[in-house]
């Protein structure tokens, strides 16, 4: 019998903050090479959306996440994100639990957004914001909050963004501009429309751009992009499918352009160099964090009363 965890196993599972811990870890294993992670795989259902099977292998467990992405799911009353996180033995291959996707998706992104902010914001940065306040960008919120921070919240949905801002202890944005001007940023949106046109990012100011995971989408302009000190996630990946990848087309971008935030985590490399540097995370979601996300959650299986199901 295989322990299932439901959307409500797993927030109770992994509190925010020990969730930016465990992704950072994850990061620092996967750039020593002690973790490894084939490239995502894309299933396109466009224009609806695409499914994604993303596999990874640490400490002892391989993890396998199937997953969705259909950006117009909320106005039909469904999740953007549905799917399912296996995790088996790296030793015998046994199957040793199902997670809710959707969960572990929220709390990896909220970690990693917050994390990236933390790591390569200014040391005296005093503003934090989401803009986006779905399912994910709740979770970068409440991570904000976690970390000792008020976010502010913008959303197109104004009365979503004052309720997660009720839930999380943040306020809402007096206008999408006051949000994005804060000195630590996070954009959480469908990536349909680009939030950030050239020049709009301030001098010192960081950005974590987590909605461009997939080939089309861009919250960024390229020209903004490649003015700035671009990190990302993985290179293969923001090359193809992230943010990166428009300006890669364009030639403006090359791998030696970018730094990979696991190596800056792991002290190999430098991240903001001065106050005056301005910074951007490209995120487009990797499967090391899911296994990082599903360990601590599988650390906590027997205080749980979970679901068990025969397979």
């Amino acid at each position: 019998m295989v322990p299932l965890f439901t959307p409500e196993h797993v927030y109770e599972a992994v509190p925010p903050e020990r969730a930016v811990d465990a992704v950072r870890d994850a990061f620092v294993a996967f750039a020593r090479g002690e973790w490894t992670m084939p490239p995502k795989v894309y299933v396109p259902a466009y224009p609806a959306g695409d499914f994604r099977a993303m596999p990874a292998l640490g400490s002892g467990h391989a993890l396998l996440k199937w997953v969705t992405s259909f950006p117009g799911n909320p106005e039909r009353g469904l999740p953007t994100v549905m799917g399912v996180v296996l995790v088996s033995s790296a030793e015998d291959g046994r199957l040793l639990a199902v997670l809710d996707a959707g969960a572990v998706t929220a709390i990896r992104t909220g970690a990693a957004a917050v994390l990236a902010a933390e790591v390569l914001g200014r040391r005296d940065a005093e503003t934090a914001a989401v803009v986006g306040a779905g399912v994910n960008g709740e979770a970068a919120a409440r991570t904000f909050a976690s970390r000792g921070r008020e976010p502010l919240l913008w959303d197109v949905d104004e009365a979503r963004a004052r309720a997660v801002a009720e839930r999380v202890g943040g306020r809402t944005a007096s206008s999408r501009e006051e949000a994005l001007g804060a000195d630590l940023l996070v954009t959480v949106t469908p990536g349909r429309e680009v939030l950030l046109p050239m020049g709009s990012l301030r001098t010192g100011q960081h950005v974590s751009l987590m909605g461009a995971d997939g080939p089309g989408k861009a919250e960024i302009a390229v020209e903004e992009l490649v003015r700035v000190r671009v990190f990302c996630d993985d290179w293969e990946q923001a090359s193809h499918g992230g943010e990166c990848a428009a300006a890669v087309e364009a030639g403006l971008l090359s791998a030696g352009d970018v730094t990979e935030l696991g190596h800056v985590l792991a002290e190999d490399v430098d991240g903001r160099r001065s106050a005056d540097e301005t910074t951007a995370f490209d995120s487009t979601g990797l499967a090391l964090q899911d296994l990082a996300i599903a360990l601590v959650a599988l650390e906590r299986a027997d205080e749980l009363d979970l679901p068990r199901i025969d397979l």
